[in-house]
């Protein structure tokens, strides 16, 4: 649609610079064979272009009817093509989908650090509402024209086209996004985008999906950061459910979509301090302040310990995982001020 939209744009200046370049001749031709005044020129100019059959303003000799003539048979189209074009870009501009495309692309010019979903199914709605629970700018690019009908509302920001193409991708803004997550049903599709989005954005986070197990590997190496396989996933919790079914219900019921009914949270050492002063669990005294329970930390080097010792140091970058029920959560984010 962008190239429609560009080339009708395109249009509406020739059309403007074709007129111009006529009226200009047509000034000249009759202010040079008849003599006319500049505000006489001009208006004959006009009448003969628009053959609205007014009388000239002054008898015109041999010459300056040669001229007339001439002016008529090469103005008359221009003329009219011009009339038809302008006319046909203030139109577009007020139908319902150009609207709508300009304030889509208004809203993606104004998006900065956000995730960029491709293609909206099963997976593809689950990533959008788990975002929008967390309140993350996210924009999600779809090919089928249905589904983005069916689906489009104020919350979601859809861009149609077809994600393997580097111009929709920039368009979405992937140099300025943060992370994509790819959810296409085809492992060729999803490898061929990733592997387009780690050239265009070395810094971007990419997860994609993949169905098949020899697509795991080749999708890592093109430059996903992570890889989920969500039939393996669906049917690890299926069994689980067999073998220890108490343990999985119970996580199960740990939330972590929303702000009222979390209870477990990630939270970023610079979230929580304005200083790179190091400082101990201990230190910190999170228990105490507000109820929740340091379950989990991550270094700076990306090295996870579960259950950290209270004498394990917080350095900046890393990150801690803790654990409460949703009141202690939101007390957490008062007191931290996340």
């Amino acid at each position: 649609m962008i190239k429609i939209y560009n080339w009708g744009r395109r249009k509406v200046y020739i059309a403007l610079i074709l007129l111009i370049i006529v009226i200009s001749i047509g000034v000249l031709g009759f202010k040079f064979f008849s003599d006319y005044s500049w505000i006489d020129a001009l208006y004959m100019t006009v009448i003969t272009m628009s053959t609205v059959g007014f009388s000239e303003v002054h008898p015109l000799d041999d010459n300056a009817k040669l001229f007339t003539i001439f002016l008529i048979a090469t103005s008359v189209s221009i003329f009219a093509y011009s009339v038809s074009v302008i006319t046909e870009y203030i139109v577009s501009k007020n139908d319902p989908k150009r609207v709508q495309y300009r304030k889509t692309q208004k809203m993606i010019h104004q998006l900065e650090n956000h995730i960029i979903i491709i293609g909206y199914g099963r997976n593809g709605k689950q990533a959008a509402v788990k975002l929008l629970a967390y309140s993350k700018p996210f924009i999600i690019i779809e090919k089928d024209s249905d589904v983005i009908e069916r689906c489009q509302s104020d919350q979601l920001l859809f861009l149609k086209g077809n994600a393997t193409e580097d111009d929709l991708l920039i368009q979405a803004g992937i140099k300025n996004a943060d992370c994509l997550i790819c959810t296409l049903p085809e492992d060729a599709d999803n490898l061929f985008i990733v592997l387009s989005a780690r050239q265009i954005n070395k810094k971007l986070k990419i997860i994609s999906r993949a169905s098949q197990d020899t697509s795991y590997k080749k999708i890592r190496l093109a430059g996903a950061d992570n890889v989920i396989m969500p039939d393996r996933i669906g049917g690890d919790h299926m069994a689980s459910l067999v073998v220890v079914p108490d343990l999985i219900e119970f996580l199960d019921n740990l939330s972590i979509v929303g702000k009222r009914s979390i209870n477990i949270e990630e939270v970023c050492f610079e979230d929580m301090f304005d200083d790179d002063r190091e400082r101990t669990i201990r230190t910190i005294d999170m228990r105490s302040k507000t109820g929740c329970t340091i379950i989990g930390y991550k270094s700076p080097d990306g090295e996870y310990i579960v259950n950290p010792e209270a004498d394990t140091i917080l350095r900046p970058s890393s990150k801690i995982v803790v654990l409460g029920r949703p009141e202690q959560i939101e007390l957490l984010n008062k007191e931290f001020n996340i």
